[in-house]
C-alpha cells in the first residue's frame, strides 16, 4: 500500500449543549482529522487528544508534530502490506497513542476501501448493529433525571452519569428512585482518592453496573486495593493504555471490566490484541467515546463488532451531540441500538462543505 498524501485538518465542532465532567465544561469539540490518500482511494481517521492535556497528556499541538515529522515521512518512505504492521513498527516512538491512532484508522479505512469491504470484516466483527448507552454530563438534580426519563423512553440499553466528591449520592438517590431497575453505571474520571473509600463503598446500595475510573488517571495499584473493598465492580478506562497494561490490571485484580477507547490504546491492532487478552479471560468489554465526530464515531461502531464488546458503548446517536457532524451519514441509534454503517471502510463520507466551515486549519503532508 503506498500512501501518496496525507491531510491533517482541525476542526472545531460546537456542542448542542455544555458537556461538563470533572475536568470542567466545553461547549465544542476541536479535533484532528487525518485523510490518508492512496491510488485513488482516500481513508479517514480522527484524533481525539485534546487542546490542553485534560484526559490524557497528549495534545493536538504535539500530535500533529508527531505525525507530520515522523509518522507520516514513515509511511512515505516505506508504505505498509497491511496496517496491522504499523503499531510494532512504531513502537520505536514511545507513547503518543492518540496521534499514532489518528493516522491508522486512516491507513485502516483507506485499505479496507481498497478492499472493497467493510471494517467489521476485515475486524472480524459478527454483527451489523450495536447496542448503545447514553454518557450524560453534570447538570442539576431535576435536570439530570428529566434527561435520563429521555433516554430510557429512547431505548437506551445503559445510562452513564458522570460523577465527582459532592456530585454522587443526592443525584444518584434522585435517579434510582425514579428509575430503580434501568442498567445505570458512572464514570468518576479520577476524581476520588483512597481516602474518599468509604464514601465509594456507598455507591453499592444504588446497584450500579460498575464505577468507572474512580482514582488516578495512571493508577494499578491503588485500585487493586479497592476494587476487594467494594461490591461494584470497578471498569478502568484512562488507565488502560496498552495491551500490557490491560493484562497487569487484569493480574493485580484492579478491574473487572475494559473500557475500550481506540485512541487511548493506540490503533485498531492494539485493540485487536486487547481483545485477545479479554475475551481469553473472559473479561467485559465494551467502547468508549471521546464525543467524537462521525469519523471517530464510525470507526468506533465497527470496533464494537467484534464478539468481545458485550456492553453497551458509548456510540450513541450523533445528534445527542452535534446539531450538524461532518458526515452525509446520520449515524443515529434507534430503541438503543445503533446500525453498522454500510458500505466499504468505515462506510462513511465527508460533508465537505460543513467541513469547511469547522475547519480551524488544514495541512497537506506529500513524500
Amino acid at each position: 500500500m503506498r500512501i501518496d498524501e496525507i491531510e491533517l485538518r482541525i476542526v472545531h465542532l460546537p456542542y448542542r449543549s455544555v458537556f461538563k465532567t470533572s475536568f470542567g465544561a466545553e461547549a465544542a469539540k476541536t479535533a484532528v482529522i487525518v485523510t490518508v490518500r492512496s491510488e485513488g482511494v482516500e481513508g479517514y481517521g480522527e484524533g481525539v487528544m485534546d487542546a490542553l492535556p485534560h484526559y490524557r497528556e497528549e495534545t493536538i499541538a504535539g500530535a500533529t508534530g508527531l505525525m507530520r515529522d515522523a509518522l507520516a515521512p514513515d509511511l512515505f518512505a516505506h508504505g505498509c502490506d497491511h496496517p496491522n504492521e504499523l503499531l510494532d513498527r512504531w513502537a520505536k516512538w514511545r507513547g503518543n497513542p492518540m496521534a499514532k491512532t489518528a493516522i491508522e484508522l486512516a491507513v485502516w479505512d483507506c485499505y479496507a476501501r481498497q478492499q472493497g469491504v467493510p471494517m467489521r470484516t476485515l475486524l472480524g466483527g459478527e454483527r451489523t448493529e450495536v447496542p448503545v448507552g447514553a454518557s450524560l454530563g453534570m447538570n442539576p438534580v431535576p435536570e439530570t433525571v428529566a434527561s435520563v426519563e429521555k433516554h430510557v423512553a429512547e431505548g437506551y440499553r445503559r445510562v452513564k452519569l458522570k460523577i465527582e466528591p459532592g456530585w454522587d449520592i443526592d443525584m444518584l438517590t434522585a435517579v434510582r428512585e425514579r428509575f430503580p431497575d434501568i442498567e445505570l453505571t458512572v464514570d468518576a474520571n479520577s476524581a476520588y482518592t483512597l481516602a474518599d473509600v468509604d464514601l465509594l463503598r456507598s455507591f453499592d446500595a444504588f446497584h450500579l453496573h460498575y464505577i468507572e475510573q474512580p482514582l488516578h488517571w495512571d493508577d494499578l495499584t491503588d485500585h487493586a486495593k479497592l476494587a476487594p473493598l467494594l461490591q461494584t465492580p470497578i471498569c478502568l478506562d484512562e488507565t488502560l493504555t496498552s495491551p500490557a497494561r490491560v493484562t497487569a490490571a487484569l493480574d493485580l485484580q484492579a478491574c473487572k471490566v475494559v473500557n475500550v477507547k481506540v485512541g487511548r490504546f493506540g490503533g485498531i491492532t492494539a485493540v485487536q490484541r486487547v481483545h485477545e487478552i479479554c475475551t481469553t479471560r473472559g473479561v467485559p468489554m465494551w467502547c468508549g467515546g471521546m464525543l467524537e465526530s462521525g469519523i471517530g464515531r464510525a470507526h468506533n461502531i465497527h470496533l464494537a463488532t467484534m464478539p468481545g464488546f458485550v456492553y453497551p458503548g458509548d456510540t450513541a446517536s450523533a445528534s445527542r451531540t452535534y446539531a450538524r457532524d461532518i458526515t452525509e451519514q446520520q449515524l443515529e441509534a434507534t430503541n438503543g441500538i445503533m446500525p453498522v454503517p454500510e458500505g466499504a471502510g468505515i462506510g462513511v463520507t465527508l460533508d465537505r462543505p460543513y467541513l469547511e466551515e469547522v475547519t480551524r486549519s488544514v495541512e497537506v503532508l506529500r513524500p
